[in-house]
């Protein structure tokens, strides 16, 4: 059903099929796009009660080794994750839950210090945004935005729902408080602009597939990780003007028997010409900026 706006709200991106669009050109001719995206969260030690999920379902609250498990990103993994990125000399983009700069100004200082980019994850990981009415979720964008500026003085970017919670207004609202690119929608190797009811949103792609902690709940571990990361790499690289997104998680790929397969995963990356790994706003100013033809592409799509 159509809304005030034109448009079905349950089909913000057109179909396009990926062998019709026009070539995307990234920097220097690079055949793909890396963005490299930890997931530095914070996650409630007693969390508020939730009608759509329970953040620590094992047992009844609190859940020790359930919040334990995840601090321990916080307190040592985000540290490996440092010394390895540093490295490799690669600046990430941080899902971050904006909550966590102000327990841990530590990390705040870390990530400033190496002018990482940030994509906010909501608050906090176990907040979620399902059960929200459009003015509860509008109050929470807007204390992450606020926070973030407070903080660095600098304009927030980018959004990823916390925990990948999201409603039907979430990118309507996003787009309302001036964020540039979204990525609760993994439908798509390339950025794609999105339909919103005013001003404007992009999508980057962000993964679920290769995601550390989607595949650890599925029984595979960080060698699995390797290889599955590395397949997509391999093909998208042959393919040309997609991208790649590492989706990581300190407390899962930070662990000492983990850390060495992501280090062997970037090394295998690096030893590719033509790969630009950017940030998130990096990637989402080139595609606006430079591929105009894409963009009008899609929006004659939609208006046909």
């Amino acid at each position: 059903m159509l809304n005030e706006f034109n448009f079905d709200p349950a089909d913000r991106a057109p179909f396009s099929p990926i062998s019709e669009r026009p070539q995307l050109r990234w920097p220097n001719d690079a055949k793909i796009a890396i963005w490299v995206v930890p997931n530095v969260e914070h996650y409630e030690f007693l969390p508020r009660p939730s009608k759509k999920r329970d953040p620590w379902p094992r047992m009844k609250h609190p859940d020790i080794i359930g919040y334990g498990t995840r601090d321990y990103g916080n307190r040592v993994g985000i540290w490996r994750m440092f010394d390895l990125f540093d490295r490799f000399e690669i600046r990430a983009t941080v899902s971050l839950s904006m909550a966590n700069w102000v327990h841990y100004p530590e990390i705040f200082k870390a990530m400033e210090a190496r002018n990482w980019s940030i994509m906010c994850h909501g608050m906090y990981n176990t907040r979620y945004h399902w059960d929200m009415s459009e003015h509860e979720e509008r109050a929470e964008i807007e204390e992450a935005v606020t926070l973030y500026g407070e903080l660095t003085g600098k304009t927030l970017r980018g959004w990823f729902s916390p925990a990948a919670s999201y409603t039907l207004n979430t990118p309507d609202l996003i787009a309302e408080a001036k964020i540039t690119y979204y990525c609760d929608w993994h439908h798509d190797d390339q950025p794609l602009p999105l339909r919103v009811r005013t001003g404007s949103l992009i999508t980057i792609p962000y993964s679920m597939d290769y995601n550390d902690s989607i595949l650890h709940r599925q029984q595979f571990e960080a060698l699995d990780y390797y290889t599955f990361a590395k397949d997509a790499f391999d093909t998208l690289y042959d393919e040309g003007g997609q991208v790649l997104c590492l989706a990581l998680h300190p407390y899962m790929m930070g662990q000492p028997h983990r850390i060495g397969h992501l280090a062997r995963l970037l090394e295998y990356i690096k030893e590719h010409d033509k790969v630009w790994i950017a940030t998130g706003d990096e990637i989402a100013d080139w595609y606006l900026r430079n591929c105009a033809d894409h963009i009008a592409w899609h929006k004659a799509r939609e208006a046909s």
